[in-house]
């Protein structure tokens, strides 16, 4: 997933493989086959690569060793990862603990609502796992037209659909128009 990250980001911001090339000082064969996910690069070629980019370093790291499944390609799932935008954290209580068996987790969150009970209560924290691509039916923290919503990600018929585990909740289906990124997985 690595590589189809730095392919996308260097084609949105019209860097040919060559130029990529130069900046970093990679060898052009090693780069293709990073982007087309047949090598991973080191911690210091993704720096260099994510400095040429101007980019955050973080957002790419989150995507090493992942790879996509059929369903997160038919749904263009990586096009809703965030590349260049990091959580914006207005207030930080405190520090908390991470449970045993999450390791991955990256930040805890705090429920605001209750769009989730009985699956998750209001006030519980949540583990999240940053810029990964969730699954059917997994619960993740998602960016949609300037909200954040914690949610079951439910592909559809060819649209995404936000589930709220309590029923007194709508469903909310992603439009095209729509602003929509994937925050992360909850982990929890």
């Amino acid at each position: 997933m690595i590589g189809d990250m730095i392919s996308k980001v260097r084609k949105e911001k019209g860097m040919t493989k060559t130029e990529l090339a130069r900046l970093t000082a990679i060898n052009i064969g090693h780069l293709t086959h990073i982007e087309k996910g047949e090598r991973n690069p080191s911690h210091k070629a993704l720096k260099n690569i994510c400095k040429a980019l101007e980019i955050p370093y973080q957002q790419l790291m989150y995507t090493y060793d992942k790879a996509l499944n059929e369903e997160q390609v038919a749904y263009k799932l990586i096009d809703h990862l965030t590349y260049s935008r990091v959580p914006a954290v207005d207030n930080i209580n405190n520090f908390i603990d991470c449970p045993k068996g999450i390791s991955s987790a990256s930040l805890a969150v705090k429920m605001n609502d209750d769009s989730m009970h009985p699956e998750i209560n209001k006030d519980d924290y949540m583990f999240i796992e940053l810029n990964t691509i969730v699954d059917n039916k997994d619960t993740g923290l998602f960016y949609l037209n300037g909200h954040i919503l914690i949610r079951k990600f439910r592909p559809k018929n060819g649209t995404i659909v936000l589930k709220a585990a309590n029923k007194a909740f709508e469903d909310i289906t992603v439009k095209q128009e729509d602003t929509f990124y994937i925050i992360g997985k909850i982990l929890n």
